[in-house]
């Protein structure tokens, strides 16, 4: 579909998002000597990490995991300063890879995909921008990322404060100096736990409105170590198949031993080097640990008491705790400092679910109990994941089906990647595939490889429509929603199912089965088997 007077430019492959995910794309349909163009709406390169600009945003995985694998050069090159690497060095980093492989070139910035429509008679996409502009190719990739759309709250009276409103989601690039105001933090997820403590730092004073109370571990970061740096790129390799042998491919030093198979004393003790260790391997010590009931209730507790043990007003530490779920219900946050953070006293912790917040004023913000005055006001909270990019294009694939039609109940796909009725398109770390369950950097590995090679695959047989079948499809859907049953976060309301945004579908989006056997799915799916799930024509 043209429209008159727009020049359209032609490409073999059009991929959306310039992060981590559109940059590999790029790279890889490049080698296979295919056109391709990458249209990202921001004005720079980096994702999530471009837009993630707020104060204390940095990786919960640690930096010499979270970086490509595909380039051993580029891994000797890079050094990372730290054990978990912040925002800022991370979008350095992808600038250095952009640069390093000559990728800006095909790169169009500024640039926001607002449709998408699959042509029948000519086998092409056709995909226009808000700015006016129109593309042509016959594959389209899309790189949006799981968390590249924020909820826009629906707080009454946003609109009438007179004060300076910030979203971590797009926080400005200039710094932003919080020293002798007063200021408001609504939300407490990851985003919240990690911009509180900062501006707790700076602020005269310095109001958190928590809804749901989060679990959230030490991340104990550091500078990094010379010789560990040493020690790990010298053994790059083995530490990447490694990686690959567990559920997330990240190395957190996984236990094997079942905890329900030692006693409770020696389950405190791992719980509790862990705890000294930091990061996201907590909740790796047993494998049974978000399964069995004494094991995790065991680890809830354990929680429980450091979360106590670290606030000095009881009142307020009750409040921290989550009770609603257990841990591992919700993905787990990593801090630096962020419960210490309530024992200052220029901290105040609103709590919503025993005064709930009536709305925003032009000087603050009212709660039940009363009006609270504020010169900022700090909005961490949260975005429409795994399926909020893709529902805003309007996408439409063969007869003119659209992909909100497509799903209404739920984003069905094949392998979290190819979509039945879509020819030809393919989408990176979707849902339908571990995603967040992993190392997202080299789950996009896995992902762009895959399509790649399909492509590939496809051109030497002279095929020009790549698409899955629906049979495919139906069995994948089934299999993802298997998988999940009964596991802890599964059965908790979070952004993993969709329950923070109104009138989404309320289900499970990830693949649960863990990366070594999503890899041997990725496998089986491919050109040893002749793609079976797929139509090649």
């Amino acid at each position: 579909m043209h429209e008159a007077g727009v020049s359209t430019s032609t490409h073999d492959a059009i991929v959306v998002g310039a992060g981590f995910a559109g940059l590999y794309a790029l790279h890889r349909l490049r080698n296979l000597g295919l056109a391709t163009i990458v249209l990202e709406r921001g004005d720079g390169i980096g994702g999530t990490w471009f837009w993630n600009r707020y104060p204390g945003a940095r990786c919960d995985v640690e930096s010499l995991q979270y970086s490509y694998s595909f380039s051993d050069d580029l891994q000797q090159e890079w050094n990372w300063s730290e054990r978990f690497a912040s925002q800022s060095e991370i979008l350095r980093y992808i600038n250095y890879v952009a640069d390093r492989f000559d990728l800006r070139r095909d790169i169009d910035l500024n640039t926001s995909v607002i449709r998408a429509h699959y042509d029948d008679a000519s086998g092409l996409w056709d995909v226009a921008s808000a700015e006016g502009h129109a593309y042509r190719a016959r594959y389209l990739v899309f790189a949006t990322g799981c968390l590249s759309v924020p909820i826009e709250p629906e707080i009454s009276g946003l609109d009438r404060f007179e004060g300076r409103i910030l979203r971590t989601s797009n926080w400005p690039k200039e710094d932003i100096n919080f020293t002798g105001k007063r200021v408001a933090v609504i939300g407490t997820g990851s985003s919240g736990i990690q911009c509180t403590p900062v501006i707790a730092e700076q602020a005269d004073h310095l109001f958190v409105l928590q809804r749901t109370p989060n679990y959230s571990v030490p991340g104990r970061n550091q500078p990094m170590d010379p010789n560990f740096e040493r020690d790990w790129k010298a053994n790059y390799p083995a530490h990447r198949a490694a990686a690959l042998a567990t559920r997330s491919n990240n190395l957190f030093d996984a236990g094997t031993v079942p905890g329900r198979q030692v006693s409770f004393e020696e389950r405190e003790r791992e719980f509790e080097r862990r705890w000294q260790t930091g990061g996201l391997g907590f909740v790796y010590a047993y494998p049974d640990m978000t399964s069995d009931p004494e094991v995790n209730k065991h680890a809830t507790d354990f929680v429980h008491r450091k979360i106590s043990e670290k606030i000095g007003n009881p009142e307020i530490a009750a409040k921290l705790i989550p009770t609603e779920y257990p841990i591992g219900g919700r993905r787990l946050c990593v801090d630096n400092g962020y419960y210490e953070t309530f024992n200052r006293d220029n901290v105040t912790l609103v709590d919503l679910r025993t005064d709930p917040l009536l709305g925003v004023t032009r000087n603050g913000f009212r709660t039940e109990r009363g009006e609270h005055a504020i010169d900022m006001l700090v909005l961490a909270t949260g975005f429409d994941a795994f399926t909020g990019a893709l529902s805003r294009i309007d996408v439409r694939g063969r007869n003119g089906l659209t992909l909100n039609e497509k799903w209404v109940d739920g984003p069905a796909n094949y392998l979290g990647i190819c979509i039945s009725g879509f020819p030809n398109m393919f989408m990176i770390t979707g849902p339908g595939s571990p995603s967040v369950l992993s190392n997202v950097v080299l789950a996009i590995e896995h992902h762009v490889n895959w399509i790649t090679d399909c492509v590939a695959h496809a051109r030497a047989r002279l095929a020009r429509v790549i698409e899955a079948k629906s049979d495919a499809e139906e069995e994948w859907v089934n299999k993802v929603a298997a998988l999940a049953q009964g596991t802890l976060i599964s059965k908790t309301k979070s952004w993993y199912t969709g329950a923070n945004v109104a009138g989404k579908t309320n289900r499970y989006f990830l693949y649960m089965g863990g990366i070594p056997a999503y890899v041997r799915e990725l496998r089986q799916a491919g050109p040893d088997n002749d793609y079976p799930g797929l139509t090649l024509t």
